[in-house]
């Protein structure tokens, strides 16, 4: 029997406690002692915090929790802190409850947002909060990872709720929550229902702590032998969790049955990058690498190999605490500091119990095993000290490694300390915002009292309330003096003393703001000019979210060869590190973006909480001609794949859904056309999530496919031909820059050298302009199984008699994801 059709008819606590609980021992489940009293508090109407460790449960509480939501015709919200989370946690919902009663709602995808049980980011749920308040149509909140309320940025979402939904039930879980009195004392103020804290620190798989004197390698083959694998080895930077895989290499892992059975599971995994070629080698060997600039499908490839129980080394870095389920063993912390982005600093214990805990599998194993590397140096020293033996004037001769520089030290007592450690009080993190106004504002009822209990009666202590007071009136005066608000007299039919003279954006939502700035800059626009289409992509591109690492790597690019310019042009080093200042990375339509940014915010405020950022990525791989592996290459972004594609995937949803019909040129098309296949092609999971959750039915059946059935790349002309394009067009933009070696090194067949010099004799330059790389520019004959090609070179003649030919292979591009091509020559026809 379903637990849909468990729903008893009268819904008093017993029966909700009872059907579900029988639920679950149909499915051979016995609840543990801390959910039977969590589910008991929920089902009675209790707010809830559970604060048990990791692999105790929780997600089980958080299903009871829909249920007696469903059993009293209440709508239920599950919010957590990352999208996947949301989309994990959505169709875990729906293979329980049915596709028909659960939604999704994540800010840029909406997927049966009437349904009954919704799960959402904790922005999402703010917004709703913030919009509709206590008419919010709102009767259970479950908020997951709920320690993210003290995250500097994010954190003002998950306490917003508690502040403006009184009328609902809250679930508060997290494994590393610290002292709760404030939130369970102010929970039972504001909602008028008891509060129950259900907080247990035994885990039903123990831990078992050790501090490690022998090298890693040493370690690791200790662990192998005594049966303590999987291992989850934590490094602080990606970097570092390769490059110890990597040397983890000489260390025997697995027997010749289970490199055979890694393999079976592989089957026809494609490894399409020079990344994944790695990751092909390291997980066949045993080891797995796990950190978040990796392309998805990696990412969920070693999760698969780890649930099968096929990897007995897994490197990664502490982000493993988040919605991941990698089953480990142990857990080997290879060091207890961490950089934090502007200092290096020890682990706190929130830190340190998130990754610690995800030791030990319920259901497999009875231990799990904490360990602590103490520092190479420490090791170093030890050893060299037992080989010199107890001789008192040698052991002083000896001359001890130091520490590197700017180590900061841990040892054994900071390791023990940690364990014992109870995770620091979250912070209020509360942030006033035009959106957050406007949103108050714009709902029924009176604004000034909703806002004076939002300012004065949050988490924050009363000197940074008097801030938030300041800001927000700043916020009000420059509305009123915009025209954006209005007070009135009397209040109007829905109890309003101020209104909004403008409309807000359908689907209003506070991470979203600049897309109608992207729509009314597209007016600015010439739809006539040959880079039309790259225009839109800028204005689009400066809507975005910074993707730092690759902000990072084109800028030290531009130095680096801005560097060689000026020492070619013989400026000396002092004047070549002050013009270096000045140099930036590519930001197309700076000035327009900024210009029009300050003309659209004067009418259109809530914008100023989110600053226009010009960029080019998208562009720069168009302009540059290149594959997503080129452009990986050509900025060494190897372990920040998934990042770019992940950019890519936003900036190509974005493009699709900002920019008007009418505003598509052919141009535009072919290149979102492009990027969409470009990204099907290297990893399709980001794109095939969207498309599943429409059909979440269907996504259910195949969600345990390690790798979605990639389709043909021909199979989309209109983007293949813009691959061929880009293709053709790359050799004529690496000729226009004398890059003979590079050309050689990618297509050895063909006499460059005599083809350019031929090309020299008779014109001076290379066209690479706009009008360059343009459709009249390629010719094409289509054959069956081959096109036949040819780039014209846009010569200063106009001439247009030189080119380079080829053949595309349709059945290998097909086979690689992308154009596959055999130049056959660089000549005059």
């Amino acid at each position: 029997m379903s637990l849909i059709e468990r729903l008893p008819r009268t819904p008093d606590p017993d029966s909700l406690f009872e059907a579900f609980a029988a639920w679950n021992e149909e499915r051979g489940l016995t609840l543990y002692p801390a959910q039977e009293e969590a589910l008991m508090e929920v089902v009675t109407g209790s707010n809830l915090i559970l604060s048990t460790p990791t692999g105790s449960g929780k997600s089980l509480v958080a299903a009871g929790a829909h249920f007696a939501a469903l059993a009293n015709d209440q709508v239920s919200f599950y919010t957590a802190p990352i999208k996947a989370l949301v989309s994990e946690k959505f169709f875990d919902l729906c293979a329980i409850f049915g596709t028909e009663n659960v939604g999704m709602m994540t800010g840029d995808a909406s997927v049966n947002a009437d349904a009954p049980i919704i799960c959402c980011t904790a922005e999402i749920l703010a917004q709703v909060a913030l919009a509709e308040g206590r008419q919010a149509d709102v009767g259970m909140v479950i908020m997951d990872e709920f320690h993210f309320y003290a995250e500097p940025d994010r954190g003002w979402a998950w306490q917003v709720p508690l502040l403006e939904l009184p009328q609902a039930q809250f679930v508060l879980m997290s494994a590393t929550l610290g002292d709760v009195t404030r939130f369970e004392k102010d929970l039972t103020r504001r909602t008028g229902r008891p509060t129950a804290v259900v907080k247990h620190s035994e885990r039903p798989v123990p831990l078992v702590y050790s501090y490690r004197m022998t090298p890693l390698h040493e370690t690791l083959e200790e662990f192998l032998s005594t049966g303590q694998a999987p291992v989850y080895v934590v490094h602080f930077t990606q970097a570092a969790a390769m490059e110890r895989a990597q040397a983890l290499m000489s260390i025997n892992m697995c027997s010749k049955a289970e490199k055979e059975a890694i393999a079976a599971l592989i089957g026809n995994f494609r490894f399409t990058t020079k990344f994944g070629r790695a990751l092909s080698r390291l997980v066949r060997h045993g080891i797995g690498v796990h950190h978040a600039g990796m392309l998805p499908k990696y990412r969920r490839l070693v999760e698969k190999l780890a649930q099968a129980g096929l990897l007995k080394v897994i490197c990664g870095t502490d982000t493993l605490g988040v919605g991941v389920n990698v089953p480990i063993r142990t857990v080997l912390f290879t060091a207890l500091t961490k950089y934090d982005g502007n200092r290096v600093r020890r682990l706190r214990a929130r830190e340190f119990h998130q990754i610690a805990g995800r030791a030990g599998r319920a259901g497999f194993d009875t231990i799990g095993y904490v360990s602590c590397q103490a520092p190479d140096h420490v090791i170093e020293n030890e050893r060299a000290l037992a080989k010199i033996g107890d001789d008192p004037k040698r052991r002083r001769g000896y001359a001890r490694k130091k520490p590197p520089e700017g180590f900061v030290n841990w040892n054994e007592e900071t390791f023990e300390k940690l364990q014992t450690a109870e995770p620091e009080p979250l912070n209020s993190r509360f942030k006033v915002s035009n959106a957050m106004l406007l949103a108050v504002i714009n709902r029924p009822g009176n604004c000034f009292e909703a806002m004076k209990s939002l300012l004065t009666d949050n988490h924050e202590e009363r000197k940074n309330q008097r801030r938030h007071i300041s800001h927000a009136i700043a916020i009000y005066r420059s509305l009123l003096a915009g025209g954006i608000v209005e007070t009135m007299k009397e209040p109007d039919d829905q109890g309003r003393y101020a209104r909004l003279t403008v409309d807000l954006q359908q689907d209003f939502a506070l991470n979203q703001a600049l897309s109608t700035f992207a729509l009314a800059t597209f007016e600015l626009l010439a739809p006539d000019s040959p880079t039309y289409a790259l225009d839109v992509v800028s204005v689009v591109e400066s809507t975005l979210d910074d993707p730092r690492q690759i902000l990072h790597a084109q800028l030290n690019k531009a130095r680096g060869e801005a560097v060689a310019q000026m020492k070619a042009d013989g400026i000396e080093y002092e004047e070549r590190m002050e013009l270096l200042q000045e140099v930036t990375y590519p930001m197309p339509l700076e000035a327009l973006l900024f210009g029009a940014y300050e003309t659209y915010r004067q009418g259109h405020p809530w914008v100023g909480d989110h600053t226009v950022s010009p960029k080019s990525i998208i562009r720069d791989m168009y302009e540059r001609a290149m594959t997503f592996t080129d452009y990986i290459q050509f900025y060494e972004l190897a372990r920040s794949e998934g990042t770019v594609l992940r950019y890519l995937a936003d900036a190509y949803r974005a493009l699709s859904r900002t920019v008007p019909e009418h505003m598509k040129t052919d141009d535009l098309i072919d290149l979102i056309e492009w990027l969409g296949e470009l990204i099907r092609q290297v990893d399709s999971s980001l794109i095939d999530e969207w498309e599943k959750l429409a059909n979440p039915s269907e996504a259910l059946e195949h969600r345990d496919e390690l790798e979605s059935k990639i389709r043909p790349v021909t199979a989309n002309a209109r983007a293949f031909r813009v691959l061929v394009r880009n293709a053709m067009f790359r050799m004529v933009e690496l000729a226009a820059l004398d890059q003979q070696e590079e050309l050689e090194e990618m297509y050895p067949d063909v006499d460059w050298a005599a083809g350019l010099d031929a090309y020299y004799e008779e014109h001076d330059t290379i066209g690479t302009g706009p009008s360059a790389r343009g459709p009249a520019f390629l010719r094409i004959e289509e054959e069956p199984g081959v096109w036949r090609v040819r780039q014209v070179i846009e010569d200063p003649a106009g001439d247009g008699d030189w080119g380079v030919s080829a053949d595309v292979d349709l059945a290998a591009s097909d086979e690689e994801g992308t154009a596959v091509l055999h130049v056959t020559g660089i000549n005059r026809l």
